[in-house]
């Protein structure tokens, strides 16, 4: 008995279905329109300060969006001066920092951003006599590199 037009059309609705599933599946791990209220975000008490995360999840054109907000202590950094692939920018919200940008410290104050570039080495502290708070949005496309 030979394979009839009935069964390859129901073949090909089922794996039409099965296509349609799987990419049901992975558009619910994207994150899509959200909103984020201080007074509903969580706090967690660091060695430095606080850090209230947001998100760290693919959206529908970046392979991951991570954000959080930090409250960096007066006197100390958030880190060492370091480095990593993805892009960030960090969004000083209150007090005054001073950040490593290009191979030199820079003082700023609330309302000022900074752009940290892919593999290039950053640092932020926080040189004021009050708590610093800034947002950090960061992001890794395909185009970031592995390393």
């Amino acid at each position: 008995m030979g394979i009839t037009r009935r069964d390859v059309t129901i073949a090909l609705g089922a794996a039409l279905c099965t296509v349609a599933a799987g990419a049901v599946a992975q558009t619910h791990d994207k994150l899509g329109p959200a909103v984020f209220d201080w007074e509903k975000m969580p706090v967690k008490q660091t060695d430095v300060g606080a850090i209230r995360n947001l998100v760290r999840q693919p959206t529908a054109t970046l392979d991951e969006l991570e954000m959080h907000v930090t409250t960096l202590n007066p006197g100390l950094a958030s880190h060492p001066p370091h480095k990593h692939p993805n892009e960030e920018l960090v969004i000083i919200d209150q007090g005054t920092v001073e950040t490593l940008s290009g191979g030199k410290w820079e003082r700023l104050g609330p309302g000022s951003v900074i752009f940290n570039a892919s593999n290039s080495e950053h640092a932020l502290k926080n040189v004021g006599t009050t708590p610093a708070i800034y947002h950090v949005i960061n992001w890794k496309t395909p185009a970031t590199p592995k390393n």
